[in-house]
């Protein structure tokens, strides 16, 4: 063992994935020193177990689908996909599962990587305990930022401990395509998932406890998503709860039990359940927070009651996805270097450069499956619940000249949402073939509050899928509505 006196850095950073990764290049912009702790690999969740593999197992079905609707190449994409080529693209996309050009990367910015586990040893310290059982004491002249991100939440079931379930991270990692898989849960990993390996050629069961698929973003997302899987043979069950798992030895079939005594035979069963952040062993209670809890923040991503504690990303349970952990990244590594100039500077204004706003009101997400489905800022009933005062257009994508060209018997759908009193966009929702690319233009339209009368002048090209926008904006003024 090998111990190094007290190092003293302006920033030290806990976990080295895509926010802490963006905490350092900040940071390290405005000249501040930075340390940066990580456990497991440089890149973190992201690059190896969640955006980019499961994207890359995602693409291939997408395409495939895409061009089975497409007269004169259909009949050339009949056949299955090669599971073979499309984990092996998987692969490349994750290095392997090697870390070494994010490391480079690291490297280049000046910041200094301890690998080990980090934590908390009191106000503005942090103790880590490396791979070969060195150890070293860090300190923090400003500020130690908290990006350790979550971790796949299982629930408490007889049984699972020993079922050895899929998380994400084995449903994104596998190597062999299960005959069967049953997903339980009904949010964006169990769909994401669901339609990549049933693309892959499992025969997929989806168990849903609530009343459908993607709960968070409007009920017609759901419905389509969940037809085109029922349509590829899925079986989606919706309001089941599981109530055991049964598994015998370490090879064999996997039983699901539900609630009234059903069971389900497969290969491998998936939990996608939710999240719990990864705080529970990184010291929060020697500075008088408790261990495993998720972080409270203000929007510059302080930690609440501290003025150098920070909590970006997923810890802080704001948005739970990368794009706005970075995004939080980058306010946050903005106002450490300001307060840490002279704090005269800083800005938590709304939309200021060193406050989260958009955290709030304009959380753009696309759900990469088959269809795709894209939504950013508030949905009907979140605006009503606000209290805003709303009316929601909607649209059948038919109605749009690109639809048809891009692909036969195109199906979809988009809302948007408006402030009658402000008369900007709150919310839109795409569900539909092709849509993820649509949604940074509404994103647009939501974070920088354009009139709806401004809006007019934005010109979609003819005949593009954008021209969703000129139809929405067309029954907006025709009064008609949905609520």
């Amino acid at each position: 063992m090998t111990h190094e006196v007290e190092q003293e850095y302006d920033v030290v950073v806990l976990g080295a994935g895509p926010v802490g990764e963006n905490v350092v290049d900040r940071a390290r912009a405005a000249g501040l020193s930075v340390a940066v702790v990580e456990s497991e690999l440089v890149g973190g969740e992201c690059s190896y177990w969640a955006c980019m593999p499961s994207k890359a197992l995602l693409r291939p079905a997408i395409a495939r689908s895409d061009a089975r609707k497409v007269p004169g190449l259909r009949q050339l994409v009949q056949g299955p996909l090669d599971a073979a080529a499309v984990l092996a693209h998987r692969d490349y996309y994750v290095s392997d599962w090697k870390d070494d050009g994010a490391v480079g990367w690291l490297d280049s910015t000046g910041a200094r990587l301890f690998r080990g586990d980090g934590r908390l040893a009191g106000p503005r310290k942090v103790v880590v305990e490396g791979p070969e059982g060195d150890r070293h004491l860090l300190s923090a002249r400003h500020a130690v930022a908290v990006c350790t991100g979550s971790r796949a939440a299982l629930p408490d079931l007889p049984g699972l401990t020993g079922a050895r379930p899929w998380t994400s991270r084995e449903a994104t990692s596998s190597h062999e395509v299960p005959g069967h898989l049953i997903v339980v849960g009904g949010g964006v990993v169990a769909a994401e998932m669901a339609t990549a390996w049933q693309a892959l050629g499992s025969r997929v069961t989806v168990l849903v406890r609530g009343k459908g698929l993607l709960p968070r973003m409007e009920s017609f997302v759901g419905e389509h998503v969940a037809d085109a899987l029922t349509e590829g043979g899925a079986d989606v069950r919706t309001g089941v709860s599981v109530a055991a798992v049964v598994r015998d030895g370490s090879t064999g079939p996997v039983t699901v039990v539900l609630e009234g005594g059903d069971r389900i035979e497969g290969d491998e069963v998936l939990f996608a359940t939710g999240r719990r952040p990864r705080t529970d062993d990184i010291g929060l209670e020697t500075v008088g927070l408790e261990p495993g809890s998720w972080l409270q923040v203000d929007d510059s991503l302080r930690v609440t009651g501290s003025d150098w504690l920070y909590a970006v990303g997923d810890v802080n349970r704001r948005a739970l996805m990368t794009h706005q952990g970075k995004y939080q990244a980058r306010i946050a590594g903005a106002a450490i270097a300001a307060r840490a100039a002279d704090g005269s500077a800083v800005k938590t204004d709304a939309w200021g450069a060193h406050a989260a706003t958009a955290d709030h009101a304009a959380v753009p997400q696309v759900v990469f499956t088959d269809p795709e489905a894209a939504a950013v800022g508030l949905s009907l009933a979140e605006a009503e619940s606000a209290g805003h005062r709303v009316r929601a257009v909607d649209l059948d994508l038919t109605s749009v000249a690109g639809a048809g060209l891009y692909a036969d018997g195109y199906r979809g759908h988009a809302r948007m949402v408006v402030d009658l009193d402000r008369e900007i966009v709150l919310g839109v929702t795409f569900v539909g073939p092709g849509i993820g690319e649509l949604l940074h233009s509404a994103t647009v339209a939501v974070a920088g509050e354009v009139p709806i009368d401004r809006l007019w002048h934005a010109v979609p090209a003819y005949p593009t899928l954008s021209e969703a926008w000129l139809r929405l904006l067309e029954a907006y003024r025709d009064g008609a509505a949905t609520t």
